[in-house]
């Protein structure tokens, strides 16, 4: 393997560095030098285009061409004709400067081949054809061949690195621009351009008088012969498992159909191998396009997720079974109306196991290590659906409407063995339902003042349930308490029933949240360089939160214990809870906008009078209090693709219910908190500064960023130990914390192979407060990502990639250090224009100062046939975990302890598919 990294390394750094440079610049008819002007060279022999260039804001262009050889250089430019010259290279560089003319025809401009990157303004549009390698099937495979354009390890597009928030097809939204669903699912062959739409706003009205540089969009327009016809394609395959009572099965149909009235996409999976469209996680976090208006206020108000929280990632888990099920459509019944929506099923089975250890590195604390093998089962059930409305009679209105729908049912089963407590199985169950509702109206009444009204209204029912079966021996309830069992004293405190032969222990919550999040915004445009904004808002929110711990005794009575654990200030703590929490924010907001030559100043702030109220056990709590937040943003623009924003803002953290109600709530058996109903807002300073450049002079693409973020007032948590058993509780603290991250990439291209270097820093200094002892924890992380990725046309391709990873945690005299290792590399080839194959291997090293190395390697491959790129039907062979690693390892630590964990995952698969393309 080594020999042949190295070999192909030579080659193509060989290949590179045998090319020829050609440069010059470009001028119109009286010497002035042309920005953006569009030049290719075309290989005489081959008649294939070999290279392209832009020029930059000096009129220079750079080509890269291969010695001894003949091109035709074309240079083309808007509103000049094009420049047609043959030019042979020889085996020395060469500079060649080109005039323009004037064309008065109204002709558009004709190109022999089709510019692979093309620049208008704020939109970016890319060739697919001109990148594509013959091994991209689906958008993904597309997507990772452009410069400038990564897929991050969450799945999602990132441009100049800055997330993709919108994908559209045709300009019509797909599944509401969740990313995910269009890269693993959107065939390649269907793909002509992807246009990157830089400082996107949905709404046109607000383009001018709003920063939209962190929006990014991504718009594919399809190739010819693809709308007004399905298309798409359906895969379905099986396999042999390890296991001979198993078999492995895979259907998954995805069909498309796009017209100028309409369009359908429908995509299904079933399958019992991991490949899973979307995750539990995904379907939890796909907003559907909602965002709150008050987003940008200086105020968050945190509701709190009580689903399931802990469901597993699926690529840590032994067993997978899948279902999904998912269609969207949009319709536009004539210019001023637009309605679409979208409706997706979710289901998966896991089978888990994990084996951890963990050490608790302060002496102090008095806890023991605890070893832990963990197997569960998990079954989820998600469904959304969605419905909007867009009408525009005219571009002076814009009136939105949307409702989606989320339900979910989902249960854990969990047994866990620990060197401490014994034997526990536990049981999670949660029914949750939200309805959220969005309105939003635009209005422009002439050149000079527009309105933007936007309302949201969230309704939100949790209902999660937890049961813990522990052991326990009722014989040693007289022992001293370090001789009973590890629960007894925990059990103890908390009053349960301690003559029993083991604890079933149950509880029941119930947090129902009913938020109004609204705003109006008036505009004022002052002059062609300056507008004033003024925002009138308002967020109303109500939570009703309600919990009750008891326990199922050995002959299954119900027993409802009577603690006498009280808190920090000697407080008699309950099982239960009944708590209602209203907040209120009503606030005033003005910003001024400023453009002065490269500069955009927006200085700002907003007045906000609070409203803090909480009832419980027969008790209210309250707070009024009115505060100024003030915020600030520069914008330079050096030229049209390099800018550096620089951006400041206070903001007032509130939390949700379960931190203020007082009663105790089981996390999990060993995780038990109570709440402060007295708990104020935290206060954070927040100062950001981006950069980017994105220059096809030399195709090298930059983006790098500096965070800073203090926090006044944290709502932190005071925890106590008994054994590993941890009750928390809630407090303002007086002490700040702070972090500082700064993170980059730089991506450059050399002929055929696109070198690039990712680095990323963070560092933390937080309070931690346990057993009534303060301490502070400062965390260090670094980390190095180069790559190496070829794109040769009718050649293997390779990606090299390696992570290096340090990670140093200390608080006091407890000092630990991590560092990880992870080279790994990818190869796909097109071979005979009929077979596909691709590989990719991964190797993970962890090493650290406070315990043995461990390390895992994974290893995947593909042979796939058809008879050429546009035959109907492909056979693939698939397989994945070639080398059969039963687990994955993961060491790393926290400011109290540091651990280790081996997660079991999917065995050697392999399977035999079949794809036919519509």
């Amino acid at each position: 393997m080594k020999k042949f990294i190295t070999l192909l390394l030579l080659l193509v750094v060989g290949h590179s560095f045998a090319q020829i440079k050609v440069e010059g610049v470009v001028r119109d008819s009286i010497g002035n030098l042309l920005e953006l002007a569009n030049v290719i060279a075309i290989n005489q022999e081959t008649k294939a285009l070999e290279s392209y260039g832009i020029t930059n804001d000096q009129g220079r262009y750079q080509l890269a061409l291969t010695k001894n050889t003949t091109y035709l250089v074309q240079v083309s430019y808007i509103g000049m004709k094009t420049v047609d010259e043959v030019m042979a290279v020889k085996e020395s560089d060469l500079a060649k400067d080109f005039t323009m003319q004037e064309d008065n025809t109204l002709d558009e401009i004709q190109l022999t081949y089709e510019m692979p990157i093309t620049i208008k303004g704020d939109t970016l549009t890319y060739n697919a054809d001109s990148f594509n390698k013959g091994t991209e099937r689906k958008l993904e495979d597309v997507l990772k061949n452009l410069p400038g354009v990564e897929i991050n390890v969450d799945g999602q597009i990132e441009v100049e690195g800055k997330v993709v928030n919108k994908l559209m097809v045709n300009g019509k939204d797909f599944f509401d621009g969740d990313s995910k669903l269009a890269t693993k699912n959107i065939p390649s062959n269907a793909v002509d351009k992807i246009q990157v739409l830089r400082n996107y706003s949905e709404v046109g009205q607000l383009s001018g008088v709003q920063n939209n540089q962190d929006n990014v969009a991504i718009n594919i327009k399809l190739k010819e012969g693809k709308e007004n016809f399905w298309f798409g394609d359906v895969t379905a395959g099986g396999g042999v498992a390890p296991s001979p009572n198993d078999e492995l099965y895979l259907v998954q149909p995805k069909l498309f159909y796009y017209s100028p009235k309409y369009s359908i996409n429908i995509i299904g999976d079933i399958n019992n191998i991991g490949e899973v469209a979307l995750t539990g996680r995904d379907i939890r976090n796909f907003g559907g396009g909602f965002r709150r208006p008050s987003s940008s206020s200086g105020t968050s108000i945190n509701l709190g997720d009580n689903s399931l929280g802990g469901l597993t990632n699926l690529g840590n888990a032994q067993a997978i079974e899948s279902k999904l099920g998912a269609l969207n459509f949009s319709y536009a019944p004539n210019k001023a109306l637009d309605i679409s929506g979208f409706v997706i099923y979710n289901s998966n089975r896991l089978k888990t196991r994990q084996e951890s250890f963990v050490r608790y590195t302060d002496s102090d604390l008095g806890i023991p290590d605890e070893e832990k093998v963990e197997t569960g089962r998990e079954a989820t059930n998600q469904g959304l659906a969605k419905l909007s409305a867009r009408y525009k009679p005219n571009v002076n209105n814009q009136l939105d409407y949307d409702i989606l729908g989320r339900i979910s049912n989902d249960s854990e089963v969990n047994n866990v063995f620990s060197s401490v407590v014994g034997n526990t199985d536990q049981l999670d169950e949660a029914k949750p339902f939200s309805i959220n509702q969005n309105v939003n109206y635009y209005y422009t009444l002439n050149e000079t003042n527009i309105f933007a009204f936007e309302a949201q209204h969230l309704l939100k029912d949790e209902d999660p349930f937890y049961n813990a079966r522990l052991v326990n021996d009722p014989t040693n309830n007289d022992d001293l308490p370090n001789e009973r069992d590890a629960f007894d004293n925990t059990a103890e405190s908390l009053g349960f029933n301690r003559d029993q032969f083991g604890y079933n222990l149950n509880q029941e919550r119930r947090v129902k949240s009913n938020q109004l999040d609204a705003k109006l915004d008036y505009y004022n445009i002052l002059n062609a360089t300056s507008n004033i904004n003024f925002t009138l808002g308002a967020i109303l929110s109500n939570q009703q939160f309600n919990s009750n711990i008891f326990q199922f005794l050995d002959d299954g009575s119900y027993f409802d214990p009577t603690a006498n654990l009280t808190d920090v200030e000697g407080n008699l703590l309950r099982n239960e809870n009944d708590t209602e929490y209203n907040f209120s924010d009503i606030y005033l907001g003005v910003h001024y906008r400023l453009k002065s030559g490269k500069f955009t100043f927006t200085p700002g702030f907003s007045l906000h009078a609070y409203g803090n109220k909480n009832t419980q056990f027969g008790k209210t709590y309250e707070d009024n209090f009115f505060r100024v937040l003030p915020d600030f943003e520069t914008l330079i623009q050096f030229k049209r693709s390099e800018s550096l924003t620089f951006r400041y803002s206070m903001q007032n953290s509130f939390t949700d219910v379960t931190r203020l109600a007082q009663g105790l709530v089981l996390n999990n058996y060993n995780s038990i908190q109570y709440g402060e109903p007295e708990l104020q807002n935290a206060l954070s300073h927040n100062l950001s500064l981006r950069y980017f450049s994105f220059n096809l002079f030399n195709y090298t693409n930059i983006f790098a960023m500096l965070n800073y973020n203090k926090n006044i007032d944290q709502i932190r948590s005071l925890t106590n130990f008994d054994n590993v058993i941890r009750t928390s509780s809630y407090f303002n603290s007086n002490f700040a914390d702070e972090s500082v991250s700064a993170s980059g990439r730089i991506q450059r291209t050399y002929g055929k192979l696109r070198a690039s270097m990712g680095v990323n820093y963070n560092y933390s200094k937080s309070n931690q407060f346990i057993q009534n002892r303060r301490s502070i924890n400062e965390s260090f992380s670094q980390s190095y990502s180069p790559e190496l990725r070829t794109n040769f046309k009718k050649a293997p391709n390779v990606t090299l990639r390696y992570q290096y990873r340090i990670s140093n945690n200390n608080q006091g005299s407890n000092k630990t250090k991590f560092i990880t290792n992870a080279p790994s590399i990818e190869f796909d080839a097109y071979i005979w224009n009929a077979l596909t194959a691709r590989t990719n291997y991964s190797y993970t090293k962890q090493s650290s100062d406070v315990g043995p190395s461990d390390s895992y390697q994974t290893w995947n491959a593909s042979l796939a046939y058809r008879k050429n790129r546009d035959a109907k039907w492909e056979y693939e062979l698939k397989a994945s975990n070639l080398l059969n690693i039963d687990s994955n390892i993961n060491n790393g630590s926290n400011n109290i302890s540091v651990y280790s964990s081996e997660t079991f995952v999917l065995p050697r698969f392999v399977t035999f598919r079949v794809i036919y393309s519509l």
